[in-house]
């Protein structure tokens, strides 16, 4: 499953992000990755989740995203959840129509895999295609 949660920049999703996954990390059985564009937000994370800063690695386009989300999942059996602050900055994807195609891909790991996806997007509700309105938790 994919949830949302969308709004302008600057608008809070971060610290909801960061609240859904320190309240999800105390009955989670699995484990917990918790992906940034940056390590901003080591210290607000419980020590049980995994925090990866993605600019640390290679990643120039959407594809070479989804693969590393692959190797992610494919090397943690355990893993349950991933979170996603900065999706679209992470992803290199500059338009939001580019991101509907890159959220299948993953709705179809996790639906295969057993991983729960929240993701963070600085993009207005209005502006998401149809078919994504309906994955939205938080809309600022």
């Amino acid at each position: 499953m994919i949830q949302l949660i969308v709004g302008g920049r600057g608008k809070g999703k971060t610290k909801h992000l960061l609240d859904k996954v320190n309240t999800a990390v105390k009955t989670a059985s699995g484990n917990i990755v918790y992906l940034d564009k940056n390590s901003k937000h080591m210290y607000e994370l419980k020590n049980k989740i995994r925090l990866i800063n993605v600019s640390e690695y290679p990643l120039n386009s959407p594809d070479e995203f989804v693969g590393f989300i692959c190797g992610i999942v494919s090397q943690d059996h355990d893993l349950e959840q991933m979170y996603f602050d900065s999706f679209m900055v992470m992803a290199n994807i500059t338009d939001v129509k580019d991101a509907e195609p890159v959220l299948e891909k993953l709705e179809k790991i996790s639906e295969q895999f057993d991983v729960y996806f929240v993701i963070s997007m600085s993009v207005d509700e209005s502006e998401l295609p149809d078919a994504l309105k309906s994955k939205v938790i938080v809309s600022l």
